[in-house]
């Protein structure tokens, strides 16, 4: 379908596609504006293996106008499964509701679904927690957890039945073997300090066999509107996994964590995916000769470009965001999406109550060539003069200039063996906003300011390899600084913080820079790791740290503060002041010793006390007051507090 076929298409202004219940009917709606007709296929179960299977009836679909189907079948309809069969001609597909809101079992059949009873008790009453509002930006800050591998570790405290399942997170007072002594799970994220807890992605993915069980990532979208089975405890009830998602996002939300969804909309899973079966030739991006586009690696591109496409996206996010009380949205490859689209979500977003203070930011990359129509712009660094100031980015500048080149596992950064890096990694002290590298956000907020997520090896792992460890178990002293270091960094930055699950106890994979697939042996959070006399110290640096940027809010620059005060040091150390507005609080100078040997530096005028010696962290100033020169340690960052 070219660009002008596809234009010319009716476009669907409403909002109620898919299937709307109520208990005297439900009306099915399915823009399918290029099929001969359209049946409606109704069953008593999800799959046909199931107990019971049997068909509940076919009902032929009336074009309405605008490109719909529709049909409303009267009765209470609640928990029975559908799906739609097409007409070409002689050839006939059948497709689940690409706006399905619950499937069975895998995936293959949509289901009719009551929203408001699919809900954990007190639902209606759930909330934002105050720290996740737009007014605490300064303190933000996202932890990056995969549902399965938050709780499946053995060790967890978590009883069986619940491990690596939605349910997991709504266990309160887990601790390690149950020992009451060392928290775990939930218990253990609620003392760290982090606003949010991004989950890697929960909407229905086509790899896990939802039954018979297995692991993956997630990043192979089948059904967007529907959380992933394989979390739920009963993956054939489509009501079930509805409920516990919801019911987990309400745990998180007791806890005071907001909760930010990962989310794929550049790309399907299969090349004939249910929406590509709807309307052939108009979901996907084709190049010159026909060939769907491989920007995403997996060859099928969604053209967000074109109008019912942008409106699926949209209408998905503020699903997910109105249905499930989701905090915020992480954009995976996000310059395979185009401005208009994102900022039509961001626009889309603010119009609900409280909008404003969702979280939405992405990946500025793509993984390949794809073909984008009319004049669209791809989403990337490029583009960040047209993109709305609250649509934020991961910055991969910040992160390899701290810890080295991602996928050169020996190339240095500034904390382990490259201290020239420093050059690099002035600009992220700003958050980039001089416009070094090639780009210039508009706010501080809009930066990702990281070191490790799910892809490619953990910070742990990579700070190994870089010095030919291959022992990634043990708490060796070298890498527990260039560790502190790192954290020291990007949590003194600009922007907004964000770090892998477990990066703060030395989270390893033994190497394994691409466990999508698992085993889930090597994705699982060590939680004895994670109690390990040498991590827990290294996790309560971390902790120390996220106190001081709560503490201290000009750190963030989610206000508009000006850049840090640049201190002329010797070498490749770095320094900067914080400069506070008259009678506004106190300043705050901050150290980076990327040197293995101790560094002496001079001291701004006046008198210091630490808040941060490398080693330990925290709100509260301790140690004897400094004033002239001071001592940095070896591979250290140091923060002080005027007095």
């Amino acid at each position: 379908m070219t660009a002008h076929e596809a234009a010319a298409l009716p476009v669907y202004t409403g909002a109620d596609l898919g299937a709307a219940y109520t208990p005297q009917a439900t009306t099915f709606k399915l823009w399918a504006p290029t099929t001969d007709a359209v049946t409606l296929d109704m069953y008593a179960t999800g799959t046909e293996a199931e107990p019971g299977a049997a068909r509940l009836g076919t009902h032929a679909m009336a074009a309405v106008g605008q490109g719909v189907w529709a049909v409303t079948v009267e009765g209470d309809w609640n928990g029975a499964y559908y799906t739609y069969t097409l007409s070409f001609g002689a050839r006939r597909d059948t497709i689940v509701d690409p706006y399905a809101r619950a499937a069975g079992a895998n995936g293959t059949r949509g289901m009719v679904l009551d929203l408001a009873a699919a809900a954990p008790a007190g639902w209606q009453q759930d909330a934002r927690p105050a720290v996740c509002k737009a007014e605490n930006a300064h303190a933000h800050a996202i932890w990056e957890c995969h549902v399965a591998d938050f709780s499946a570790d053995e060790h967890s405290g978590v009883p069986a039945h619940l491990r690596g399942k939605y349910l997991a997170f709504t266990l309160e007072n887990t601790t390690l073997d149950g020992d009451g002594v060392h928290p775990t799970c939930l218990a253990y994220l609620k003392t760290l300090g982090v606003s949010h807890v991004q989950l890697q992605p929960i909407f229905d993915y086509a790899t896990v066999d939802e039954v018979r069980g297995g692991y993956n990532w997630g990043y192979d979208p089948l059904n967007y509107n529907v959380p992933e089975g394989s979390f739920a405890t009963d993956a054939h009830d489509g009501a079930v996994r509805v409920a516990e998602c919801r019911a987990m996002v309400a745990a998180l939300h007791r806890a005071g964590l907001g909760v930010v969804m990962d989310v794929v909309y550049n790309h399907t899973y299969h090349r004939h995916s249910w929406l590509e079966r709807s309307v052939p030739g108009y979901w996907n991006r084709r190049d010159e000769k026909g060939r769907m586009t491989d920007g995403s690696g997996c060859g099928c591109d969604l053209a967000s470009e074109r109008a019912m496409v942008r409106k699926y996206i949209v209408d998905s996010v503020v699903y997910w965001a109105k249905e499930y009380h989701i905090d915020g949205f992480r954009f995976d490859l996000m310059a395979l999406l185009d401005v208009d689209t994102m900022n039509a979500v961001r626009a889309a977003l603010d119009a609900l109550p409280g909008g404003e203070d969702i979280l939405l930011y992405g990946e500025p990359w793509a993984g390949g060539g794809t073909r984008m129509e009319n004049g669209a712009r791809p989403a990337d660094k490029n583009a960040l003069g047209d993109l709305s100031d609250r649509v934020g980015f991961f910055c991969d500048d910040t992160r390899d200039a701290i810890k080295g080149d991602t996928f050169e596992a020996k190339v240095p950064g500034f904390v382990n063996g490259g201290p020239y890096n420093a050059v690099r990694l002035l600009p992220a002290l700003g958050a980039w906003r001089s416009g070094e590298g090639g780009f210039r956000p508009k706010s501080a907020r809009q930066v990702v300011q990281y070191v490790s997520a799910h892809d490619n090896a953990t910070l742990w792992d990579k700070l190994c390899m870089t010095a030919g460890r291959t022992n990634y178990r043990a708490p060796a002293a070298a890498q527990l600084a260039q560790n502190r270091l790192a954290a020291g960094v990007y949590l003194t930055c600009q922007g907004l913080p964000f770090l892998q699950a477990g990066e703060e106890f030395g989270r390893t994979k033994y190497g394994d820079t691409n466990s999508y697939r698992g085993p889930l042996s090597t994705n699982r959070l060590d939680w004895r790791r994670a109690w390990r006399p040498e991590f827990a110290a290294l996790t309560q640096y971390y902790r120390g740290l996220l106190a001081i940027r709560r503490a201290w809010p000009r750190l963030s620059g989610a206000a508009g503060e000006p850049a840090p005060f640049l201190l002329a040091l010797p070498g490749w150390l770095v320094g900067f002041v914080v400069e506070q507005p008259d009678g506004a609080g106190q300043e705050l100078a901050v150290y980076y010793n990327p040197e293995p040997t101790p560094q002496e530096v001079a001291l701004p005028g006046g008198f210091w006390r630490f808040l941060c010696d490398g080693v330990t962290a925290g709100a509260e100033p301790f140690g004897e007051v400094r004033h002239g020169t001071l001592t940095l340690p070896a591979s250290s960052a140091v923060v002080l507090v005027h007095l």
